[in-house]
């Protein structure tokens, strides 16, 4: 599917973390999420209902970083995956989560996890 729909930088304050502190404390998420599917008919009709909404999968995602709470951004990036591939007409989605204040003992600028799912693997 050469298809795609890209968000980029979604920010959203979340409660992941291996640690007590961050799983307390917080921190700042980012998340980019592209969405392969069909996009013709949308080209063609200039109409919302044949295309994903941005708007409405962008305060979907932000609401999962929010609101649920993870060990590993592994599984955050799962679970945002899955959000992604709960419309029928997305067929792939790749979903980076970015951590970018992980304690590590090493000054860097962000640690990363990016996954790509299927619809039926």
């Amino acid at each position: 599917m050469s298809d795609r729909i890209a968000l980029r930088g979604l920010t959203a304050f979340g409660h992941h973390g291996v640690l007590p502190h961050e799983r307390e404390l917080g921190q700042t998420f980012l998340v980019d999420a592209e969405l392969e599917l069909d996009l013709a008919a949308a080209g063609t009709s200039d109409a919302l209902a044949e295309t994903v909404d941005y708007g409405a999968l962008s305060a979907a995602l932000a609401t999962v970083v929010r609101d649920e709470r993870y060990d590993l951004i592994e599984r955050l990036a799962t679970r945002l995956c899955e959000v992604c591939l709960a419309d029928d007409r997305v067929v792939a989605a790749t979903v980076t989560v970015h951590k970018p204040h992980a304690p590590v003992p090493v000054p860097l600028a962000d640690v990363a996890v990016t996954l790509r799912r299927e619809r039926g693997a």
